[in-house]
């Protein structure tokens, strides 16, 4: 910039363009709201929906289309949005699909948020948001109504660890003419092949194993249907969701590592789920890779992995008391919600109000087993029902 201009102007307009040419592993960060066009005939002939070009950073820059990309991969997908968190990819989906006078089906043991927003829909929105038993299969076909829209799974259900028949509900709801979504976190994309089973619409929430850190929030909605990936891309643009650049790096940057850091979460839950399946204390092991979990069969026929969370049920003698204070006496177990990250988690939960007709007595646990030696955490739970019994 020549130096007739002030200098607050050359604070601002700078003559200097890096060199072409650079190239690194790390996937750079492009942090824009604003989008610059070469001339006038350029910002009139570019269309937000077309992913060759840009356009605004709300509808995405380099950083956001390579995460896209990558984990449209992952799920053997063709098309990826982004959101801000996974709560608000589900969301995105519901408005994308549904309207007044709508039906959607969800499975009783749905994510908790995504039940009270579809309790919100039926409330405000003239939606109805029925619910049904996660194991019913091909008998969803009972379910179906003329102006059911949607069907929405999870593999396993959260919490209660049910493994559904993904490929029998499909199959009813696509015979009814109605989109199936899953929300496909648990699995990371990595363990069950969404598409392959059927499903038209996968959900994830990025926060998990994709992130790896406990510190990002985002969310994902991937599909194969270029018709249904457009009706999400225009709810996407109209809520205005956007993720940070500094936020997609870090997913970006942990991608490579999520398969290795998936199967050591497996191996390690696997091998604490097996100890407390011994142990006096506990009544029922919640782990889909565990012939007492429901729809074990489902997940050993469709299933590669499982990851690193499960549930466990104590006997009934333990009070709610008494299993908060085993909680409280951990040590290496930290109380907080998410799973995904190195540390290990554990979390009560009041089933009775959160399922219908939920049969069990014993107060429900779940654990998300980090990336600590398992034996070392086995040690830590052995140190807290020794506690626990001397109480």
């Amino acid at each position: 910039m020549s130096s007739d201009k002030s200098l607050q102007t050359r604070l601002i307009h700078s003559d200097y363009r890096a060199p072409a040419g650079f190239d690194a592993f790390p996937q750079a960060i492009h942090h824009a709201s604003t989008v610059l066009f070469s001339n006038v005939a350029a910002l009139r002939s570019r269309n937000w929906q077309d992913k060759t070009g840009y356009t605004y950073g709300l509808h995405g820059t380099p950083t956001t289309f390579t995460l896209e990309a990558r984990l449209a991969a992952i799920e053997q997908g063709t098309h990826c949005l982004l959101a801000p968190s996974g709560l608000a990819a589900i969301a995105m989906v519901d408005l994308a699909l549904l309207k007044t006078g709508d039906d959607v089906l969800l499975p009783d043991n749905v994510y908790n948020p995504s039940r009270e927003l579809g309790n919100w829909l039926s409330r405000d929105f003239g939606i109805s948001a029925r619910y049904y038993d996660p194991m019913v299969g091909a008998g969803i076909a009972a379910l179906m109504q003329p102006n059911t829209r949607l069907v929405w799974t999870e593999a396993p259900g959260s919490v209660s660890m049910e493994v559904p028949d993904i490929p029998a509900i499909c199959k009813a709801a696509h015979d009814a003419g109605a989109v199936v979504a899953i929300d496909n976190t648990w699995s990371a994309g990595i363990a069950f092949a969404a598409f392959d089973h059927g499903v038209d619409i996968a959900m994830q929430a990025l926060t998990k194993y994709q992130s790896g850190g406990s510190d990002v929030l985002m969310g994902a909605v991937i599909t194969r249907d270029e018709s249904l990936h457009r009706r999400i891309e225009a709810a996407h643009m109209r809520l205005g969701y956007g993720v940070g650049a500094d936020d997609a790096y870090l997913v970006l940057r942990s991608l490579p590592t999520m398969k290795l850091r998936f199967e050591a979460h497996d191996r390690g839950a696997r091998e604490v789920a097996a100890w407390l399946q011994a142990r006096p204390e506990i009544a029922q092991v919640l782990h889909p890779a565990f012939d007492a979990c429901p729809g074990h069969a489902h997940w050993k026929r469709d299933f590669t992995g499982a990851g690193g969370l499960f549930s466990v049920i104590f006997d009934e003698r333990y009070s709610e008391a008494q299993t908060d204070r085993f909680i409280d006496t951990l040590k290496l177990f930290k109380i907080g919600y998410s799973w995904g990250g190195a540390n290990s988690l554990c979390v009560p939960y009041r089933m009775q109000g959160m399922r219908q007709g939920w049969e069990s007595h014993g107060q429900l646990l779940r654990f998300n087993i980090g990336l600590e030696e398992p034996a070392d955490l086995i040690a830590d739970m052995a140190q807290a029902f020794e506690a626990l019994a001397r109480r």
